[in-house]
């Protein structure tokens, strides 16, 4: 088995600018807003961020492994340099995953592969889950790549 080449220490460095206006601040509809307004869809931080993302899985750094039809991999661990948050980032087409809480949180950033794709409802752009939430992370209408930031690395998988 080999192992995945390391994570680009610039991807992180770019990321750090979404983690860091995460920190500190309550996951709930607000910051949903403000990260919609501040680091929009279709501006130029998303816009590298898919291509970090995109380029991450041809190169083989990023979701690496697969499950019931979802790609998936962990970029980084909850580490100071992105803020106390862990970075993962899931493909999905058509597909529900496995329920998981998120005890401390969950803030999404949604990129579409296809037009119509949706996570849990949500197209192109940030959906934050608030302390406590839980949920099937669903994709329908095509594919889309999910990077998702867990405050302190924590996500529970469990039985709904």
């Amino acid at each position: 088995m080999t192992t995945p080449a390391p994570t680009p220490p610039e991807f992180l460095a770019h990321l750090a600018v979404a983690t860091s206006s995460i920190s500190g601040h309550p996951l709930d509809a607000s910051l949903e807003a403000m990260l919609n307004r501040d680091l929009p869809a279709g501006g130029p931080w998303f816009d590298e961020t898919r291509r970090y993302c995109l380029q991450g899985q041809e190169e083989g750094w990023l979701c690496g492994r697969e499950a019931g039809g979802i790609k998936f991999g962990r970029a980084a661990a909850a580490d100071p340099v992105t803020h106390g948050m862990s970075v993962d980032v899931v493909e999905m087409s058509d597909v529900i995953g496995p329920h998981h809480a998120h005890p401390n949180g969950e803030i999404d950033l949604v990129m579409p592969l296809t037009p119509d794709a949706q996570f849990d409802g949500r197209g192109a752009g940030w959906k934050v889950y608030e302390a406590g939430s839980a949920h099937r992370p669903t994709v329908t209408g095509g594919k889309a790549v999910v990077l998702y930031l867990l405050p302190g690395g924590e996500i529970r998988f469990t039985r709904d």
